[in-house]
């Protein structure tokens, strides 16, 4: 699907008209076979930057070709009821021409909207910009994964299931392709730096990126922080899970203690042989209070022991 967007008065405009001097943003969203031929014959990209666009584990990175600039960064993936508790992550390619700019990703990243986006000025402030909403989509998915592990805490505390811990497992695996995808797009924010000149950024754009990369470092950390906290309690988690399965055992296990101590005590005066209360008139009452007096016996016993 392509979807075309103008740069006018500051912002982005979707238009299916050209705007005259206004520079162009051709946004690809899975792109058909048709589209990518067209892209590879009209713009002259190569192919195996193509599809490494559309490749979720494509690593972030900066190139220079003498057709335009081209590059990589990674942003998170929305999260679908499907995906349970799995975060995922997704690749953006951009490829800077003259007079255009390319976005291609397999995912359905938001358009070029909202309070990142104001005040446009050229093609370069659109890499930029997204890159900047790539950082806060994480951040915003961190606290996501946060709460939803406070919640899957309470559940682990009176569950004896595998399904809660699981779950916690998706989360931490989430948190491991977080981290790798912000590194990676660390490593991309730092090569524009250094090429600012070669992609023809100014000095409030070199200014921008040093806020993303304060911005993108503080995000590291904090996914650093829920993944520690999340692979250091994961052990005491399952010993919980276990503690809780031990002491479903052992409430069974009395149970049929205490159901199998009168069932015994009724057994063995109902067997079809001389025993002793044979031609005793109450013989029935005493054996029923025979019963019951080992129940509370056992009872006592219980209390005791502090089982």
């Amino acid at each position: 699907m392509l979807r075309k967007f103008y740069l006018q008065n500051g912002v982005a405009t979707e238009s299916t008209t050209p705007i005259a001097g206004a520079p162009e943003v051709l946004y690809y969203v899975n792109p058909s076979e048709d589209e990518r031929r067209e892209m590879i014959a009209a713009y002259e990209i190569d192919e195996h930057s193509l599809n490494s666009c559309l490749d979720p584990d494509e690593l972030s990175r900066l190139e220079f070709n003498p057709e335009g600039t081209f590059m990589i960064f990674k942003h998170a993936c929305d999260h679908r009821e499907s995906d349970d508790f799995l975060f995922k992550v997704a690749s953006v390619g951009l490829f800077l021409l003259p007079d255009k700019l390319l976005i291609i990703s397999a995912q359905n990243i938001p358009p070029m909207e909202g309070k990142y986006f104001l005040r446009l000025q050229s093609l370069q402030d659109v890499i930029l910009r997204m890159l900047y909403r790539s950082i806060f989509h994480f951040l915003e998915h961190l606290k996501l994964i946060n709460a939803a592990s406070d919640s899957l805490e309470a559940k682990v505390n009176s569950s004896v299931q595998n399904k809660s811990l699981i779950n916690l497992f998706s989360l931490e695996k989430s948190l491991v392709f977080y981290l790798n995808a912000l590194n990676t797009n660390s490593i991309l924010i730092e090569k524009l730096r250094i090429n600012a000149s070669r992609l023809g950024l100014n000095s409030d754009q070199n200014d921008f990126i040093d806020d993303m990369i304060i911005e993108n470092n503080q995000c590291i950390k904090q996914a650093e922080i829920y993944s520690n906290i999340l692979a250091s309690l994961m052990d005491a988690r399952v010993s919980i899970v276990s503690n809780n399965l031990n002491g479903i055992m052992k409430t069974l296990t009395l149970i049929t203690i205490g159901i199998m101590l009168p069932t015994f005590v009724v057994s063995a005066f109902s067997m079809n042989v001389k025993i002793p209360l044979a031609t005793e008139e109450h013989a029935f009452w005493l054996v029923l209070l025979m019963s019951m007096s080992s129940l509370i016996l056992l009872v006592i016993f219980w209390r005791w022991k502090k089982w």
